[in-house]
């Protein structure tokens, strides 16, 4: 019998029950529901949640309940005296693995039996598929997901066949661990939500929108250090301006992104 402590999952947001001294009054009408996305993070560092996530948009959007956060400490469901979530590679090899047994009741805890299968659950890992914007905009379309941080050599191959799990990795790097993977998909998700930018069309335009990268940008002063922001940007011709801003998008991915460069050029042809 593992005798596990009761120590519940820290939630973040609007939806956290919250004492008042001062009362409603009860002719006051409620606040209306908010169905606020929901991002459940599982993780061994539950200390570094919300993080960077409690800041800017992100964090003001947290405060007014456009989106919640919840995390599980993956240790409240370890193994022994010393709460053991990792062990010894089958087969043999350096590094510890983290334990399905262990896994499996984070994920039951985090993730409602009824929409297992149906419920997004990310693995933040080196050997997943790599996190797109359209990734992003899927995600922020639904109702939350539950993301995992990794740690040691990675996960017991058992409970990602399970359960389902997506792998996802963020760049062609290693980390110590998943969480700041994660600090990265959840931003680039829920900054994508309804009311969480001031300037909703300025996602229309930015880069991995469509298939380029996106085109220089220039402010005042009109001149810096010798440098003058290109006259057609300053011509008031909309159109002029516009074609500019395609031409820098095509330079500059051609050179930067050739593999995004040849998509584009796909679509164009029709292939």
């Amino acid at each position: 019998m593992n005798d596990r402590p009761e120590r519940p999952s820290k939630s973040h947001g609007r939806l956290s029950a919250r004492a008042s001294v001062q009362p409603r009054s009860l002719m006051e009408d409620p606040p209306a529901p908010v169905r606020a996305w929901q991002a459940r993070v599982i993780t061994l560092c539950p200390e570094l949640f919300p993080g960077p996530l409690g800041a800017s948009l992100i964090g003001r959007a947290l405060a007014q309940g456009l989106w919640h956060l919840e995390t599980t400490d993956l240790r409240r469901f370890g193994e022994g005296k010393h709460r053991n979530v990792d062990d010894t590679p089958a087969g043999g090899g350096a590094g510890m693995v983290l334990r399905a047994d262990v896994m499996g009741q984070a994920l039951d805890h985090s993730v409602p039996r009824q929409a297992q299968g149906a419920w997004p659950i990310l693995y933040m890992s080196p050997r997943g598929g790599p996190f797109t914007q359209a990734r992003a905009q899927a995600l922020a379309a639904g109702p939350g997901a539950t993301l995992i941080c990794g740690r040691f050599e990675g996960l017991d191959q058992r409970v990602i066949d399970h359960f389902g799990i997506e792998e996802v990795s963020i760049g062609d790097y290693v980390l110590t661990g998943g969480d700041i993977a994660a600090h990265a998909v959840l931003d680039a998700t829920l900054r994508l939500l309804p009311g969480v930018l001031g300037n909703a069309e300025s996602i229309e335009h930015e880069s991995f929108a469509g298939d380029l990268l996106e085109h220089p940008h220039y402010t005042r002063p009109a001149e810096w250090e010798g440098r003058p922001i290109p006259a057609v940007l300053t011509s008031g011709d909309h159109g002029a301006v516009a074609a500019w801003r395609q031409s820098q998008a095509e330079a500059i991915t051609k050179v930067r992104r050739p593999d995004l460069w040849e998509i584009h050029q796909r679509k164009k042809r029709g292939d």
